[in-house]
């Protein structure tokens, strides 16, 4: 499994709020909603991460 790093992320309240309610729909926590947000935006522009 790849390693995670710890960051700090500033965000709109309004956006987060609904990332909030969208992560429930999906049953993942918010900070997982994001992971799979941004790794489907990788996969969409062909810059994903290699697999390990």
């Amino acid at each position: 499994m790849a390693k995670k790093k710890a960051f700090a992320l500033r965000i709109n309240e309004n956006m987060l709020k609904s990332i909030e309610k969208w992560a429930n729909d999906e049953f993942r926590s918010t900070n997982g909603q994001i992971e799979w947000m941004l790794m489907q935006a990788l996969k969409n522009s062909g810059r994903a991460p290699k697999k390990e």
